[in-house]
């Protein structure tokens, strides 16, 4: 199957499906599509600016889903997924920077497998979970440590403009119950793990957010990251990478208080 990817043009957003290294023209929506059927070739994803791969009503998030990271944060596993949300302002797209502002204490990224709703679901179960998803993509889900020990809840910790690095495309062709999941650091492994090491899989993940609230086509869940978080500073280079998916890289800028005010 080709990889669903959104591109900035001067008209906005498009769509576009990305085969063999390169970016066809579709006219389709892929929330609505129901063939992939790529039109003229168009260029190279390292030719144009990727957009975040679709634009969600609310991106709803998973805490503590990996038993290892719990462990390096000395918090319990939880007995039920524990969910808090990210806005969509916090969006950006592959090559996009990471900003935020000089003295908010420590940012880490966390790497994260992301799953895009294509159907409604509302109560669904485990078993009919899968078949309301579109596909995956790569998420970082970067956390200001300070605010989410001193709020006491996550909401201005995990919701900075530009906290959630989504991309660079979507693969509607992997088994979420098993796929490598990294972070590399100026290069550097900083998180390596298997989705199967998840306390609660994509489908069950699914199936309980849905009876918490109504997932819409387009929604993003974030099913949680593996141990190896680590401190982003500024000028650095963070890449998450999914096997079957990709790679999203973004740059880290840490704005003086008059440009972060400006």
């Amino acid at each position: 199957m080709p990889l669903i990817v959104s591109y900035a043009t001067p008209g906005g957003p498009q769509y576009g499906l990305l085969i063999d290294g390169v970016i066809h023209e579709w006219q389709e929506n892929p929330l609505t599509a129901q063939e992939y059927k790529p039109l003229r070739p168009l260029t190279s994803p390292d030719a144009i600016q990727l957009n975040p791969p679709v634009y969600p009503s609310k991106i709803v998030c998973v805490g503590r889903n990996y038993a290892a990271h719990a462990a390096e944060h000395q918090a319990e596993v939880p007995e039920e997924p524990m969910l808090f949300l990210k806005p969509p302002s916090a969006l950006i797209g592959h090559q996009m920077p990471i900003s935020f502002p000089d003295g908010i204490g420590r940012v880490d990224h966390e790497a994260e497998l992301a799953v895009i709703m294509k159907r409604q679901a509302r109560r669904v179960s485990r078993d009919e979970a899968l078949a309301y998803v579109l596909g995956y993509t790569c998420a970082n889900d970067v956390s200001a440590r300070a605010y989410q020990k001193k709020d006491g809840q996550w909401g201005r910790a995990k919701g900075f403009d530009t906290f959630c690095p989504l991309g660079p495309w979507i693969s509607t062709d992997i088994n979420p119950l098993d796929v490598a999941v990294r972070a590399r650091v100026n290069g550097e492994v900083r998180q390596n793990a298997r989705t199967s090491a998840m306390i609660f899989d994509v489908p069950t993940l699914i199936s309980f957010i849905s009876h918490v609230m109504t997932l819409q086509p387009g929604d993003v869940i974030l099913t949680g990251t593996p141990a190896g978080v680590s401190e982003l500073l500024d000028g650095d280079e963070v890449t998450i990478e999914i096997e079957g998916i990709g790679a999203l890289t973004n740059s880290v800028k840490v704005m003086g208080r008059a440009e972060a005010q400006g």
